[in-house]
């Protein structure tokens, strides 16, 4: 399992410790991962998704997970996500049709 955000795209960065002596070392910063289920109102189910605690903010920010999907970008989306967004769109659509 890669430590990747499925719905930011934040990743591992790499720099260096620098000691008080300015000595350098190599290090990892890793992403704030944590496993959540995401509530779906045009789907109307649950998703299990692995993102960073900053892309829980941001969907919170945005209304909702379905609101998130529409705005993002396809590139940042992991290959689960983008489905999930092809879904909602689909679902959005005939749902307004329907109105």
């Amino acid at each position: 399992m890669s430590r990747r955000c499925e719905l930011t795209g934040k990743a591992v960065l790499t720099g260096n410790l620098v000691s008080h002596s300015n000595r350098k070392t190599r290090r990892r910063y890793l992403p704030n991962l944590v496993n959540v289920t995401l509530t779906s109102d045009v789907l109307k189910r649950s998703v299990k998704l692995r993102v960073s605690a900053n892309a829980l903010r941001t969907v919170d920010h945005r209304g909702g997970l379905d609101a998130f999907l529409l705005k993002a970008r396809a590139e940042e989306l992991s290959q689960k996500a983008v489905e999930l967004k092809r879904a909602v769109q689909k679902a959005s659509t005939e749902a307004a049709a329907a109105a």
